[in-house]
């Protein structure tokens, strides 16, 4: 929505008289959940890869998923009522599916969701997924406003004084252009809680979600009361050796991995490939994290591939009709010389982990048919064949902190 207000602020984190307004710069002390902050012509960048990463493989996949802010949030401490984001999104549309919804910002008090909004403007990125073909064209800045925010009850220093964290819309890139209050800012405090470090697929990216703060991910780590960091990277759960790397060199006190579904329907690897490539992702995690309570998470259920290899492809028929699915490529004949599914796959890691653990007692196994199984799927079937939506993430979030983050889990306290 645009925002009238806008000529009357400063930038340089002072207050305008004419309209009590407050700009303050957004820097890294405000941010949660980012590992690299790139300045650009209209503001700032979150970045869920270093940049070292994005120097070494610029692939345009890995590059739009990881520049989508999921879990990445705006914290500090207020007395603000009134608080505007000027953002730039990126949009994607994709050739022959119906319109995306706008991402959505969620603005939380004192852990407490308050308000929700979005920004219509902005860049599109229109995707062409039969040819691999994208165009960007440009757009302008957009503001999403909050107002009438609670005071706190009292809890954290009194007053009006309270916590805000913004989440930042999960499925689409942000840049952060300017954040205005009517009320000065300061970056909020260390909490204390143990940080969860988390890498997945587009599942854990957030996929269909409601909004950000209910991406499975974000449900379970508020449940379990940690900080997350979600490298959930949409299509590039791949095993890659840069992304291990990222895990082993980023502080954490908790580790999860979400194996499967992206080596299937890329038709990344066979087994004789996958069984070594584990084995390396978690030797180079234990490079850095030598102790430190690390997850392996087994592929929820998904028919198309529990026993058709991939690759998977969009179904062009049903894109015709409006609708976007998914349908499964491969052969299951050819399991036999090596190729994957998600049956194979959960097998494999089941069988890694038991191996591994004998020596590093703090490796953990969680079958993901626990967290979204054959009832499931009756009940709350995949949309697209692929992607959970919005009550099956609230489902898969409940079930992963009731089975991960109670006294007998992986990630019981007594384990940090």
């Amino acid at each position: 929505m645009p925002n009238e207000n806008t000529s009357a602020t400063t930038t340089d984190g002072t207050t305008d008289s004419s309209a009590g307004w407050i700009t303050t710069p957004i820097t890294a002390d405000l941010l949660r959940g980012a590992l690299d902050l790139e300045r650009t012509e209209h503001g700032v960048l979150p970045h869920r890869l270093p940049a070292w990463v994005r120097a070494q493989y610029a692939d345009g996949q890995l590059a739009m998923a990881e520049s989508q802010p999921s879990g990445v949030r705006l914290a500090f401490r207020t007395r603000a009522t009134t608080v505007e984001l000027d953002t730039l999104p990126t949009k994607r549309v994709y050739t022959g599916a119906p319109p995306r919804p706008d991402g959505v910002y969620e603005l939380l008090v004192d852990g407490v969701l308050a308000g929700r909004g979005s920004v219509r403007d902005g860049n599109t990125l229109t995707i062409d997924m039969t040819t691999g073909s994208a165009e960007l064209r440009t757009g302008p800045v957009g503001t999403v406003r909050f107002t009438d925010l609670p005071g706190s009850d009292g809890n954290n220093g009194g007053g009006d004084t309270k916590d805000i964290e913004i989440w930042l819309p999960h499925n689409e890139t942000t840049e952060l252009v300017a954040l205005r209050t009517d009320a000065p800012v300061e970056p909020a405090a260390d909490r204390g809680r143990r940080v969860w470090l988390h890498h997945g697929s587009s599942i854990s990216h957030g996929s269909d979600a409601a909004g950000p703060t209910t991406i499975w991910p974000a449900l379970a780590a508020s449940l379990g009361g940690v900080e997350l960091i979600n490298l959930g990277l949409g299509g590039s759960a791949l095993l890659d050796p840069f992304t291990a790397r990222t895990l082993r060199d980023t502080p954490a006190d908790l580790i999860s991995v979400k194996i499967g579904i992206n080596v299937v329907n890329a038709d990344a690897m066979r087994l004789r490939a996958f069984t070594p490539a584990v084995h390396g992702f978690l030797d180079t995690i234990r490079e850095g994290h030598p102790d430190t309570p690390l997850l392996v998470v087994s592929p929820i259920l998904c028919p198309i591939h529990e026993d058709t290899p991939g690759p998977s492809a969009p179904d062009l028929g049903n894109m015709s009709e409006g609708q976007l699915r998914f349908v499964a490529m491969g052969d299951p004949a050819e399991t036999a010389a090596g190729k994957l599914t998600l049956r194979v796959i959960r097998d494999e890691l089941a069988r890694i982990v038991a191996q591994r653990s004998k020596e590093d007692p703090n490796l953990h196994h969680l079958d993901g048919l626990r967290l979204y199984g054959e009832a499931d799927f009756a009940e709350l079937p995949l949309p697209d064949q692929l992607h959970p939506d919005a009550a099956t993430h609230r489902r898969i979030g409940e079930r992963f902190a009731a089975q991960v983050f109670t006294a007998e889990g992986a990630f019981a306290p007594h384990k940090a």
